[in-house]
């Protein structure tokens, strides 16, 4: 893997995606290809991703794929309305990580790339009740921080500040 790929999410999300869904499986990945979904590729899970399409104005396009599981690493954060396409996910199982909204922090906004920006920064308590409220029982759930090898207040409150967010939901 390339230096630049952030190795300790991604560990923490496929550990996270085995303990819940097994390979072999079928996964819809919401969002466009991604070094992610060739490490699940790799781990024996067969991938599909969608194509860049806008999901608050197509939430539909998740129902032309009968997977067994839909994914959503970081992407959720990204709507202005995740709702649409949490109920509109006709698969049984939901596996989705979502950054956290941290007290120290603004929410994530790229100066040159429109796409990444984090409309939503949920609390914990926020996502779940989304994904209650969307007709999924959440399962599982696990946090873990990001990696900051920077120096500084904000760098130190990273490392033992929860950033991630990891559900596993059922319909």
């Amino acid at each position: 893997m390339h230096n630049t790929l952030p190795l300790k999410r991604y560990q923490n999300t496929l550990n996270f995606l085995k303990s819940v869904l097994p390979a072999p499986a079928t996964i819809l990945d919401l969002g466009v290809r991604n070094p992610f979904a060739e490490i699940m590729e790799q781990n024996g899970y067969t991938v599909y991703n969608t194509s860049g399409e806008d999901l608050d104005e197509l939430p539909e396009i998740v129902k032309k794929y009968n997977v067994d599981a839909v994914t959503a690493f970081e992407i959720f954060e990204h709507l202005l309305s995740p709702y649409a396409v949490l109920k509109a996910i006709e698969a049984k199982k939901l596996i989705t990580t979502i950054p956290l909204n941290l007290w120290f922090a603004k929410a994530y906004r790229s100066k040159t790339d429109m796409w990444d920006r984090h409309y939503h920064e949920f609390e914990d308590w926020q996502f779940d009740w989304l994904i209650e409220k969307t007709g999924w029982k959440i399962k599982k759930i696990e946090k873990w921080t990001s990696l900051v090898n920077k120096i500084g207040f904000r760098p130190i409150l990273r490392k033992f500040t929860p950033r991630y967010y990891a559900v596993y939901a059922e319909k």
